[in-house]
Order: C-alpha cells, then sequence, then structure tokens
C-alpha cells in the first residue's frame, strides 16, 4: 500500500468522522426542542471513536427529573438508532 493511499484512507475516516458527528448534531437539534417545552435540554459531550456511542449531557429540568432515563433511552437513544446508522446507544454523563 503506497503512503498516498494510506494518507487518503485517513482523510476519508476523518471525512467519514465529521459527517457521522454531523448527523448526530442534526437529530438532537431536531429533538432539542421538545426537550426545551419542558424546561430542559441536551449537549452532545462526545462520540466514541468507532461513532457507536454518544455520550449525552441533559440539562435544566431534564437533569434532575425522575424520567430522565426514559428520555434519553427512549427518546433520543431511539431515535439517534432510528436516524443515525450506526449509533448502538447513548450514554449519560454528568
Amino acid at each position: 500500500m503506497s503512503e498516498e493511499t494510506t494518507t487518503n484512507d485517513k482523510q476519508d475516516e476523518i471525512l467519514n468522522t465529521e459527517e457521522h458527528r454531523i448527523q448526530i448534531d442534526r437529530v438532537v437539534n431536531a429533538i432539542r426542542p421538545a426537550l426545551q417545552r419542558d424546561g430542559g435540554d441536551c449537549e452532545v459531550v462526545d462520540v466514541s471513536p468507532d461513532g457507536k456511542v454518544v455520550f449525552m449531557r441533559l440539562q435544566g429540568a431534564c437533569s434532575h427529573c425522575p424520567s430522565a432515563v426514559y428520555t434519553l433511552k427512549f427518546g433520543i437513544e431511539q431515535t439517534l438508532r432510528e436516524m443515525v446508522p450506526g449509533v448502538d446507544r447513548v450514554e449519560q454523563v454528568f
């Protein structure tokens, strides 16, 4: 494998990672108004290197709501899994 091919592969991987993050951000931005209506919000803190795990922080009313786990798993995670290929799960960070 030539050095040029290796460089091109790395550039494609970086571009794919950036595109993946953009897709995640678009979906989260579409979900965000529903959270904000209830006085909450969310933030994408990080994405695992393989793109399968999205690390999120719930904010405002969502950060201490008893239903936060349901919001995260059955709202945000399910939507991301449906809309962004490769996302397997969402993990909450505090």
